[in-house]
């Protein structure tokens, strides 16, 4: 009796932190193990080439792990190798939770994609948009779906050069030494780079939805984030802060040497931020995670919505978010690849002929800054996650060829 209460608890207890996703042989997803070596291959001349100290290629097809493999460092200096469980700065792969996040509360009735912003954010209403030179009445308001979608008629300050791009870095919007509402302040007193809903531009748009969070759920988007997606998920070192106790584990960023021959550490700040105290959660880039957590949350997406019994969103839900919402919209960026269009915080893939990839119509995607990155490809039932600390990533020059890598090897 005794013995059979032991198991009863343990069962109790790994179902309440979540099974891990069970590891199979490439075979029995109908992929090849000889032509998943050449993902190891790749991945090992870009480490003995000098484009990156470490990296992590995982992936996962059917709800299975075939292929993971860590090479490298994941911090040089300190002579840490990568693994499973080293926690990487995420950027922009923040975007896609964020979107989970908020799409929770859509499920809740809490708002419509057609809403304006300014019901919920009353001091982003009536934004003046810059035109030639002079500020110029909206033609509408920003939607949350032009939250969603990128385009809001926001801008970054980051990636553009216009008056505006200007006017984001003179008022310091993405400064660390605010809360989120404050962030969002700024905003009101600067004119939008474009009339909402015309143009596709990369913006700070997730960075006020999840302000939205904030006003819709009454918590900082911190602890909303915790309790709404992290924990259920089980996503355990998920979070816009690093612990001391979890230091060791955090890689190291890189970026190119001056003569760009080889990596050396990156700006120190890329590491002490997180650690300190803040209210800047931000939701456009601020997360840290490990590559686990990350495979859940992807999982958690190609189920459905769904992951160990918890569920997070509806199946319908998710397709919505992963449909192209800009079609033939004019694109004022060009962080959207060729063949992509955008969902509600995804990139998805709409045409193969001209992204030239040999994956599947309907693929979703993002990435970060770092050069991390995933996609998730419904029609093939697989997830691929690539994890590097690199900045600016194109200097690794990997994230593309490992994803056309893990499509040469499915083999049913």
């Amino acid at each position: 009796m005794l013995f059979r209460i032991l198991l009863l608890a343990i069962s109790l207890l790994v179902g309440a932190i979540g099974a891990e996703l069970p590891r199979a042989a490439p075979a029995e997803v109908g992929l090849s193990q000889e032509r998943l070596d050449r993902i190891t291959q790749a991945l090992e001349s870009s480490v003995d080439q000098g484009h990156v100290a470490g990296a992590i290629g995982v992936v996962a097809r059917k709800g299975k792990i075939a292929y993971w493999e860590n090479v490298g460092m994941a911090d040089r200096e300190a002579g840490t190798a990568m693994a499973d469980d080293t926690i990487f700065r995420i950027y922009s792969m923040t975007k896609p939770i964020v979107s989970v996040a908020l799409m929770v509360l859509y499920e809740e009735g809490r708002f419509s994609l057609k809403d304006e912003v300014k019901q919920h954010i009353p001091e982003l209403g009536g934004l003046k948009v810059w035109v030639a030179g002079k500020e110029v009445a909206p033609d509408r308001e920003m939607t949350v779906q032009d939250l969603m979608r990128h385009t809001s008629g926001m801008t970054y300050g980051l990636f553009g050069d216009s008056r505006v791009d200007e006017m984001y870095n003179d008022a310091g919007v993405l400064s660390e030494n605010q809360s989120v509402a404050q962030f969002v302040e700024k905003l009101s007193k600067l004119p939008l780079k474009h009339q909402p809903g015309t143009q596709w531009d990369y913006s700070v748009s997730v960075d006020v939805q999840g302000r939205l969070i904030e006003v819709l759920s009454g918590k900082d988007l911190a602890t909303y984030m915790r309790e709404r997606v992290f924990e259920p998920l089980d996503m355990r070192d998920t979070a816009f802060r690093m612990t001391e106790e979890n230091s060791g584990r955090f890689a190291q960023a890189y970026k190119k040497t001056e003569d760009e021959k080889g990596i050396e550490p990156a700006n120190d700040g890329r590491t002490k931020r997180y650690y300190e105290e803040t209210q800047w959660y931000s939701g456009g880039g601020g997360l840290v995670s490990t590559t686990r957590d990350y495979l859940r949350f992807c999982q958690m997406l190609l189920n459905g919505g769904i992951l160990d019994g918890t569920r997070i969103l509806s199946r319908k839900t998710v397709e919505l978010m992963t449909i192209d919402h800009v079609g033939g919209m004019s694109r004022a960026s060009s962080i959207l690849a060729a063949g992509y269009g955008f969902g509600l915080n995804f990139a998805v893939h709409v045409d193969p002929a001209k992204s030239g990839l040999n994956g599947s119509v309907g693929e979703y995607n993002w990435g970060g800054l770092a050069g991390t990155s995933f996609w998730i490809d419904p029609a093939e039932e697989l997830v691929g996650i690539y994890m590097i600390q690199m900045m600016p990533p194109r200097y690794a020059n990997g994230a593309g060829q490992f994803k056309r890598l893990v499509y040469q090897s499915i083999a049913d």
